[in-house]
């Protein structure tokens, strides 16, 4: 299945880059990461995909809970894709979360967008060495 991580804005330093790079190429690129100005305009149309939005309002799991989640969206089998949406500074509006299939909080802190990218694409990562058996994960 695609994984789309969603961020309204640019990954602008080259630090948090190039450890989204690395995580891509040790997921073997099934991650792909969007830059948009309008996360709205970018989902309103994306009706066969599973949509999770971080909020710190959101469900938080621990990396096992959320490899099960995620192998459970996998295996649902109505979506071709998974979109994970990150804010910019003001947050997601009303319109994209209630646009959410799943409401996310990676933690009650708040993080730049760009880390929470960095943390997103890792524990994406560390999900698929948990379902897979792989060590990792402790």
């Amino acid at each position: 299945m695609n994984i789309k991580i969603v961020l309204e804005g640019k990954l602008k330093e080259s630090f948090f880059r190039q450890g989204v790079s690395e995580y891509k190429k040790r997921l073997f690129n099934r991650v792909e990461i969007v830059e948009c100005e309008n996360i709205f305009e970018y989902i309103k149309n994306k009706n066969q995909s599973f949509i999770v939005s971080l909020e710190v309002e959101g469900k938080e799991l621990s990396s096992i809970e959320f490899a099960q989640k995620l192998r459970e969206i996998e295996t649902l089998g109505n979506y071709s894709e998974i979109l994970f949406l990150i804010g910019g500074a003001q947050g997601l509006n009303k319109e994209v979360r209630d646009k959410s299939n799943f409401k996310f909080s990676m933690s009650k802190l708040t993080f730049l967008h760009q880390e929470a990218v960095l943390i997103l694409i890792e524990q994406i990562y560390r999900a698929y060495k948990i379902l897979n058996n792989e060590p990792y994960h402790k």
